[in-house]
């Protein structure tokens, strides 16, 4: 009996391929989140598998006293892409990234300098550290009390957090931002809210965390998603897709963020998985070739969805492949009407936003026929 934490598709997967998932009697439904992100090149793409299949030829696990020949190549990649000097500790989830990111500005903290800042609506894992810095209250409150000394702010109010940057903002330690928010409903930094998170970081020499667990690795247009507003984070979280559909993730130490973390302080036993980083290394590979493409891919998907004549959207918004669409009510048989027009989609914050995640190597003729079925639908 497994433990229901979710809300399952009443689904008999025969297997998946592309942006399709088949059922067991030769049915397809279209496939718009690619495992909440994860599966950026699609399902069953085979280079990717073959690639894994040859690493688990030769192993499938190591230890972390042995290094795999693709976890060098990968983390050097990871900091290359930064532009910036830097060093990489691997895990198995973003949720983890985000609790070693927590770890190393612990470490930090002073009697005086001890705050951890974070932004309602915010998304950065489950577990009890990562809790501590999440945004939606309801899954926190259970489990109160958590890590001291974080403080929630509100998510694009420029004047609020300036506020309390020129009168408290000695006291912050860290911040943790995700620059285009996942499950809070798609939602990008303003620039003008970008421009205090920077400005404060050099006054106030806090530490600026991006999470880029969901809207990093190509998904926005951008590797990293901070590109878009200028933002110079000193540690980066990343999971989902890194590990071409199996579980990796990785913090991204930057410049003296790479010096607080000693041998001892932390580790992992499967982290990084030889079959995963095989994944993370084609990824690696093939992502950065296709920037180009996703932004264009993504200004043709909004304004294919801009053209939509529908009573039932208030608002689109986005950046390159992380699309969505907010309804002016919350629709709780969306979900189910969509299945049963085969197209799965992941509606999210209260039934009232529709999240479109769809692989990043989607055709143009794909993104139409998505198109269709979300005009039927709405």
């Amino acid at each position: 009996m497994i433990l229901k934490m979710y809300d399952y598709y009443n689904l008999d997967i025969d297997y998946a391929e592309g942006i399709y998932i088949y059922n067991k009697e030769g049915k397809k439904y279209i496939d718009t989140f690619s495992g909440i992100g994860v599966l950026a090149l699609g399902h069953s793409n085979k280079e990717l598998i073959e690639r894994m299949k040859n690493k688990m030829d030769r192993y499938m696990h190591l230890s972390n006293y042995l290094l795999d020949e693709d976890a060098e190549w990968v983390a050097n990649k990871l900091v290359e892409l930064t532009g910036e000097k830097g060093s990489v500790f691997f895990t198995n989830s973003g949720t983890e990234a985000t609790e070693a990111a927590l770890k190393a500005i612990k470490k930090l903290a002073t009697k005086d300098k001890k705050k951890i800042i974070y932004f309602n609506n915010g998304f950065h894992g489950r577990t009890l550290g990562a809790l501590s810095i999440n945004g939606f209250e309801k899954l926190k409150a259970p489990f109160w009390p958590l890590i001291p000394n974080c403080q929630e702010f509100v998510f694009n109010d420029a004047e609020g957090l300036k506020d309390y940057m020129e009168f408290h903002g000695d006291e912050v330690l860290a911040v943790f931002v995700e620059p285009i928010q996942g499950s809070g409903g798609v939602v990008p930094l303003t620039q003008e809210f970008a421009n205090v998170l920077s400005y404060y970081q050099k006054e106030k020499n806090y530490i600026l965390v991006s999470d880029e667990i969901q809207a990093g690795l190509g998904r926005t247009g951008k590797f990293y998603s901070y590109e878009h507003y200028n933002l110079k984070p000193d540690i980066i979280t990343i999971g989902k897709a890194i590990g071409g559909g199996l579980p990796l993730g990785a913090t991204i130490f930057l410049n003296d963020t790479a010096n607080i973390l000693k041998p001892g302080d932390h580790g992992s036993t499967f982290a990084p998985n030889p079959i995963a980083l095989a994944g993370a290394r084609f990824i690696l590979e093939n992502i950065p070739n296709m920037l180009d493409d996703i932004k264009e891919k993504g200004i043709y998907f909004i304004e294919k969805l801009n053209s939509l004549e529908s009573f039932e959207i208030a608002d689109i918004r986005g950046k390159g492949l992380m699309i969505g669409i907010e309804l002016i009510e919350s629709l709780s048989d969306l979900k189910q009407k969509a299945f049963e027009n085969n197209l799965l989609l992941n509606v999210i914050f209260n039934n009232s936003v529709i999240r479109l995640l769809p692989a990043l190597n989607i055709t143009y003729e794909e993104i139409d026929i998505i198109i269709n079925k979300l005009e039927e639908l709405l």
